[in-house]
């Protein structure tokens, strides 16, 4: 007769289930006496790499924090360079509802890692939004100097305008040059940008067809962005400027403090961009209505398309109608 072995005996219980099915789910993951977690004998290289592939393709800040809630080892090394260096654009994009200093200490974390997203969106929300300018010039430097398109495109805005400093500070040439960077690179705001300061001739030489061509490009480019996502600068674009437009709503809502909020400054009349006037009639006007205000040529060429073209004229009518009146 056949000897039962140690493994048909541990098999073996009443109505014929297993041990370990009827165990309760906490100790199933227990393993040893010593009440060790089962994640805890994982090799240290192997959950960097897992959660470094998370968050590479976490869809928003949220999905990092809840790998990190699975045990002790993923919350240690969930806040390891190799890991926050490798945060998606989605996953660094924090709310402005949402903003606290544990969102702020995260991006300073993701950027000190070396993630551009985070530079960049980080950069953003300084120079814009907080008013640490210096700081958050020096972050967007820092992520077009890695090749970050939006950041580079941020960056030339900055020199159209002359944006921290005063009117003397404008560098349309500078400007040229990081748009040209960024348009090599596939940007579409940045392509229509150097289209027309090439058709208006500001900050190059005027060249009409080179110019109509670059603002071809950019249809063209957008129409297909919008059917499928190029991967990172156009949803970081996305998501800074859906910041900075909840934050400036915030702040314009009794009892809400949104970083110094100046009735003087106004924002780009372009509705996504979210870009405020660090000075005075920074932005440029419309030159026919003269009511509304862009950060960019871009902008304005968007805004212009989407609803301004409706608007334009009858503000132009009634600006017209209130000058015969006086």
């Amino acid at each position: 007769m056949r000897k039962p072995t140690r493994h048909s005996r541990l098999n073996k219980g009443s109505g014929g289930g297993s041990t370990a099915a009827k165990l309760p789910a906490k100790q199933r993951l227990v393993l040893g006496r010593r009440g060790v977690d089962a994640f805890d004998r994982l090799p240290d290289d192997l959950v960097l790499s897992v959660l470094a592939g998370l968050a590479a393709r976490a869809a928003c800040p949220a999905d990092l924090a809840a790998a990190a809630l699975t045990c002790r080892k993923f919350r240690e090394l969930a806040a390891h360079p190799a890991v926050l260096s490798r945060v998606s654009a989605a996953g660094v994009a924090v709310r402005a509802g949402r903003w606290t200093d544990a969102a702020h200490r995260f991006l300073r974390r993701c950027a000190a890692a070396g993630n551009l997203h985070a530079c960049y969106f980080l950069g953003m929300v300084r120079f814009y939004c907080i008013g640490s300018r210096a700081t958050g010039a020096v972050l967007l430097a820092r992520a077009a100097a890695g090749g970050h398109p939006a950041a580079l495109y941020a960056l030339a805005v900055v020199q159209f305008n002359g944006s921290g400093g005063d009117k003397a500070d404008k560098d349309p040439r500078a400007g040229v040059k990081l748009c040209t960077h960024a348009a090599w690179l596939g940007h579409a705001p940045a392509l229509r940008e150097l289209g027309h300061c090439l058709q208006d001739g500001y900050g190059a030489r005027r060249d009409t067809a080179a110019g109509r061509h670059l603002l071809l490009h950019a249809a063209a480019r957008e129409h297909i962005s919008s059917r499928c996502r190029y991967a990172g600068c156009a949803e970081a674009d996305a998501a800074a400027s859906r910041f900075m437009v909840d934050w400036w709503a915030l702040a314009a809502k009794p009892g809400e403090d949104g970083g110094g909020n100046d009735d003087e400054l106004r924002l780009c009349s372009q509705q996504r961009c979210g870009r405020r006037e660090t000075r005075r009639h920074e932005f440029r006007r419309c030159s026919v209505c003269g009511s509304a205000i862009y950060c960019s040529r871009a902008c304005q060429a968007l805004d212009w398309k989407r609803d301004h073209r409706g608007q334009c004229a009858a503000a132009a009518r009634r600006g017209r109608a209130e000058g015969n009146a006086h």
